[in-house]
């Protein structure tokens, strides 16, 4: 088992851009899953900030992010020459793409959903609004860290 291993340096770059939206993609799901609950908890006007914040991440850092993730996912795939006719990839990198790749109709959806309930929230005297469309989002962000955080687990102890 080697105990290092040396990448050509031109590998390096779209690596670090992977990993850095990787990071990204996280913390804005777990700061979005922690927004929500306390909007879920909290009193009206706390409520509405709150989730016009969460709708706020979702759409402006997490989309992005998963865009980065995604894009120079596929990028390093294609520097390490994974994904060739005939070659087998391995299981970890299989993971990473079909989580990349289901979790964005998830996100998508959480982002509509937060913002409604951020737009009926702010509609609705006192903050208040209806909390379904908010809670929904917050499963759905929650669902998101869970297939994320498998994610990760595949990319660091690349399983066999």
């Amino acid at each position: 088992m080697p105990l290092a291993v040396v990448r050509p340096d031109d590998w390096n770059f779209p690596l670090l851009l992977h990993v850095l939206g990787a990071m990204v993609l996280v913390g804005a799901i777990v700061t979005v899953v922690a927004l929500l609950v306390l909007a879920w908890r909290g009193d009206a006007p706390d409520t509405a900030r709150l989730t016009r914040l969460a709708f706020r991440t979702l759409l402006l850092v997490a989309l992005p992010a998963w865009a980065v993730m995604r894009i120079t996912g596929q990028w390093t795939a294609s520097e390490e020459g994974f994904g060739d006719e005939g070659a087998e990839d391995p299981d970890w990198l299989g993971i990473g793409f079909i989580v990349g790749d289901l979790t964005l109709p998830l996100l998508i959806i959480a982002v509509v959903l937060a913002g409604l309930a951020a737009r009926r929230s702010a509609r609705t005297e006192g903050g208040g609004g209806s909390p379904t469309l908010a809670r929904i989002a917050l499963v759905l962000s929650a669902v998101l860290l869970v297939a994320y955080l498998v994610a990760v687990w595949a990319m660091t102890t690349k399983p066999s």
